[in-house]
């Protein structure tokens, strides 16, 4: 015999489409939020790091840190507009 309880705990937990945007939005959020000065020079990633000579390749803490810096530049208000998306649905719909 199945226990039906087995059923709706294994349905609660689903995989969704839903589930795997809000985990995006909650990480590029998280990118956001990385402050410079505060955050990011404690660990040795400020401003000034990662800065390499003309016709050097940058490494991966320079990639890093530039894309950390473009995501807060050109994410800014689209992460406002989904995020108060997310309230509205999460409030709507539970």
């Amino acid at each position: 015999m199945v226990c039906l309880r087995d059923k709706t705990s294994f349905a609660s937990m689903a995989f969704t489409l839903y589930t795997l945007i809000q985990t995006a939005i909650l990480c590029t959020n998280a990118i956001a939020v990385l402050h410079e000065e505060r955050f990011l020079s404690k660990i040795g990633w400020g401003v000034d790091q990662g800065v390499g000579g003309f016709g050097d390749d940058p490494g991966v803490k320079a990639q890093i840190l530039n894309l950390i810096r473009s995501v807060r530049t050109v994410m800014r208000v689209p992460l406002i507009i989904v995020n108060s998306a997310c309230i509205i649905l999460l409030l709507l719909f539970g």
